[in-house]
């Protein structure tokens, strides 16, 4: 069982940057693949950034070089360094665990979402 908690979401300017933090409640940490999730209004969820346990890393076109997402092992912290920021990234991002790269369905944990605005 793993509990994961969202930190950082927050209101911005557009071009403005923002680091979420997710928080992972588990004495494996070091055996899950972590993944970023979100949900912009009225779309469905969109898997866009994940690291694995051997710190590879992957993310989805509409946030590669923008995004980077890392971890901390020794925190069971996973980070998702978010620049550049558009409106279009408005939404609820999660945190998840225990999937596979970018594939929504696949993952296992959720964390509760934190809130991210952009505006123009």
């Amino acid at each position: 069982q793993v509990q994961l908690m969202e930190y950082g979401g927050a209101s911005v300017q557009a071009g403005g940057s923002l680091r979420l933090s997710c928080i992972a409640s588990t004495n494996q940490y070091s055996i899950y693949s972590l993944g970023w999730l979100r949900q912009a209004p009225g779309k469905g969820l969109e898997g866009i950034a994940a690291i694995d346990a051997k710190g590879e890393t992957g993310y989805a076109d509409s946030v590669k070089d923008r995004f980077i997402v890392s971890q901390d092992k020794a925190k069971s912290t996973v980070y998702l360094q978010m620049n550049s920021l558009k409106p279009e990234d408005t939404g609820m991002y999660y945190c998840a665990a225990q999937g596979v790269g970018l594939v929504v369905t696949s993952y296992a944990y959720w964390g509760q979402g934190t809130q991210v605005t952009v505006s123009s």
